[in-house]
């Protein structure tokens, strides 16, 4: 019998790899590659997130195993590449989670190595929404800073942009972060040309929204700071979600848009000075910006001269940062390169999957609100929303189906999230709700007072808190899922609504 070489045996471990994921793992195909997945009503759980992926995935994350570079390597080069030309931005960095990349965004405009008048010190102010996930504001906190709560709309999810005015302070404010809330931009027309006039830093907490994009006319004030992105024929310019701050962060963790795992990046939008602090951030604090594996890339390794070292100390072992060990590994960049491949596709699931849920849900309409795009009016038909008359425009990637239970005495939020889940049905509210009502939170104020600033009641991030759950669109789920969904929905609705005069009333 023939040895086989390397290369020829590499290559049937991994044919083998093919199918046995083909085998194995045939659920966690998208559903437009999924026809014979079966969905049985009442026990066939719908998840509202999850893994999606095929054999192209475990093919590459066994080869790269199989080549045992472990720590980030080529195949993160390459996943940090395709990442910023997707976004249309300068840089990404690689890091192991969305909340780490938050943590990095954050820590990196703390630096030294910034002008004193941009950098964030002790004290100063970050202007951020009430209502979200808590690793959007934690990494304000734990750097020193002041949170500053604006309120949300609980129709888009999104900051009240029109109060962002009210909480700038000369001198003390020095950022704006925000997520886009499930996939729905937050008004950056507002909040982008609010940092410009102030200038202020502005993060974009991209983890729920990759491949959403946003779109203003060809007269808005905002367009001469793009004078080289490539517009549309009206002279509009649309850009993705992520690439309209300073710095943006993403997760791949396995709900998101595309997964790894684990893992997460930094988009450097502009100013690509920033990607060398992020990366001292996240490689121990070190001043050394040489990939792993690789020495010599400033070409004097042993040249340098800084802090109170002997001339010459090696340049990999000198810090400038405290910093810490954020990197993922690289077979994860692996599987992010393929998943990236699918992501266009991926998204276009997602749309479809919320507008047949918007479509199946018209029945229920006295009696819940459905999220709407960010600049959108309420009329929706055919697929379509009005439009405010700005002439700017959102798409959604949606992360999920948002539903508001509206004033009414017959059921609460928590009333439908139970009859969800008596029909296998997976929902989760919008992660923290009001976060300044989060232990966590209440502890941060007790302690250190200063620290958090409210500016009013809060009364949208309540109404989310109370009133609100979103449901998946993600690309696992198939025609029947989605139609299961709108008809437990409707179902629970119609059983609790009161007949008065032969007529149905909220």
């Amino acid at each position: 019998m023939k040895t086989m070489s390397n290369d020829e045996l590499k290559s049937e471990i991994l044919r083998l790899t093919r199918e046995y994921s083909k085998r194995v793992h045939a659920s966690n195909r998208p559903a437009y590659d999924n026809s014979d997945l079966e969905f049985v009503t009442g026990s066939t759980t719908v998840p509202y997130a999850g893994r999606v992926f095929d054999e192209d995935e475990v093919e590459a994350a066994v080869s790269s195993a199989l080549d045992f570079w472990l720590t980030l390597g080529p195949e993160g080069e390459k996943f940090e590449r395709g990442l910023a030309e997707f976004l249309g931005v300068r840089s990404s960095v690689l890091c192991n989670s969305g909340s780490s990349a938050n943590l990095l965004a954050v820590s990196a405009l703390t630096s030294h190595k910034l002008p004193q008048k941009k950098r964030l010190l002790p004290g100063d102010e970050v202007i951020t929404a009430a209502s979200g996930f808590p690793t959007t504001v934690a990494p304000i906190l734990q750097n020193g800073l002041t949170a500053v709560f604006i309120d949300v709309d609980p129709k888009t999810g999104n900051a009240r942009s029109e109060q962002l005015e009210d909480a700038y302070v000369p001198g003390k404010t020095k950022a704006v972060m925000m997520a886009h809330a499930l996939g729905n931009p937050f008004d950056i027309s507002t909040t982008l040309q609010f940092c410009k006039k102030n200038d202020l830093w502005l993060i974009e907490d991209n983890c729920d929204a990759l491949g959403s994009t946003y779109t203003i006319p060809r007269d808005h004030a905002l367009q001469k700071h793009f004078p080289k992105a490539v517009r549309n024929q009206d002279g509009s310019l649309t850009k993705p979600t992520g690439s309209w701050g300073d710095l943006s962060s993403q997760s791949f963790y396995p709900p998101h848009h595309i997964t790894m795992g684990e893992g997460g990046a930094v988009n450097i939008v502009n100013d690509i000075k920033l990607r060398t602090l992020v990366e001292s951030f996240r490689d121990w604090g070190r001043d050394c910006w040489c990939p792993s594996g690789v020495s010599g890339t400033c070409n004097k390794r042993f040249g340098w001269n800084l802090g109170q070292l002997p001339d010459g100390y090696d340049h990999k072992y000198i810090y400038t940062h405290l910093g810490y060990n954020l990197k993922p590994m690289d077979f994860q960049a692996a599987i992010g390169l393929q998943q990236l491949q699918k992501l266009d596709r991926f998204n276009a699931a997602r749309r479809e999957n919320w507008h047949r849920l918007r479509e199946g849900l018209k029945a229920s309409s006295n009696w819940l609100d459905f999220q709407i795009p960010t600049h959108a009016k309420e009329d929706y038909a055919s697929r379509e929303f009005q439009w405010e008359i700005s002439g700017v425009r959102t798409n959604p990637a949606w992360f999920g189906f948002g539903i508001r239970v509206k004033p009414n005495p017959m059921f609460s939020r928590n009333d439908l999230a139970t009859a969800l889940g008596r029909s296998q049905i997976d929902c989760r509210m919008l992660f923290g709700g009001n976060l300044v009502k989060q232990p966590a939170f209440i502890e941060v104020a007790k302690t250190k007072p200063e620290a958090i600033r409210s500016l009013n009641q809060l009364e949208g991030a309540d109404d989310i808190m109370n009133n609100f759950l979103f449901v998946g669109v993600y690309p696992g789920l198939t025609t029947q899922m989605n139609e299961h969904i709108s008809s437990v929905i409707n179902s629970f609705v119609q059983s609790k609504v009161i007949m008065v005069a032969g007529e149905l009333v909220p």
